[in-house]
């Protein structure tokens, strides 16, 4: 949060000016296969050119098959995270049964919608098993606009990884490619490391480890990568 002075003259009065938001910074990349998905997320939190943590995990478990990943302000972060696991176990409670993943993305864009005239700063990204077993993806605005797809980066390195997810998994303006080769679990979460290192070089806001975390019909498993760390 930040309070702005400014002064003009001495015979004007001082104008204060007063900001409900910081962004912290981070970056969450997710990518959606045939039978999994995996999502990443940076554990840097920053404001500015000053380094608040440097092991904050941005990834959170909301069901067996599903995982939210949300960067920017961190206390937007926490804010949707309470509002979220509060409408899980409600309807855990109601239906008895864990929420799908389908269902967890349109309860999200609901929860972001219903504070649309004082969004969450926040960047989100849903990234789990449709019913089908099929790897899902979605990412979102501020105010609960969704999409589902097949990879997607957001937050402060986005524009960054981006173009590269388009070239190496959405082989946009590329000629003669075998578009019929399946991507796999390794190749996915190799390519998405090896993204977050390329990012940490060029963006402050990106750093100190990354996050990886692979959904499929086994359950989920997290392993953490080093990044840059200055």
């Amino acid at each position: 949060m930040a309070v702005l002075i400014e002064q003009k003259t001495a015979a004007e009065p001082l104008q204060y000016r007063f900001s409900p938001y910081a962004m912290n910074g981070g970056t969450v990349v997710a990518v959606a296969g045939d039978d999994f998905a995996i999502i990443g997320c940076d554990t840097r939190l920053s404001e500015g050119y000053s380094i608040l943590s440097r092991d904050v995990t941005k990834v959170r478990t909301i069901t067996k098959d599903c995982l939210l990943g949300s960067v920017g302000f961190h206390g937007d972060v926490l804010t949707l995270t309470k509002m979220t696991d509060a409408r899980l176990k409600q309807y855990k409670h109601t239906h008895g049964k864990d929420m799908p993943c389908e269902a967890v993305a349109q309860m999200l864009s609901t929860t972001l919608y219903y504070r649309r005239f004082f969004p969450y700063y926040t960047y989100n990204m849903v990234a789990g098993l449709d019913k089908q077993g099929r790897g899902c993806v979605f990412s979102y605005d501020p105010v609960g606009s969704y999409e589902r797809e097949t990879y997607r980066a957001s937050g402060s390195a986005s524009a960054i990884i981006q173009p590269l997810l388009d070239n190496q998994i959405g082989y946009k303006n590329q000629s003669n490619v075998d578009t019929s080769v399946k991507m796999t679990r390794q190749h996915v979460r190799d390519m998405v490391r090896d993204i977050f290192v390329a990012a940490s070089e060029r963006d402050i806001y990106t750093g100190d480890q990354v996050e990886i975390s692979v959904i499929d019909k086994n359950g989920i498993e997290t392993l953490s990568f080093p990044l840059r760390s200055d």
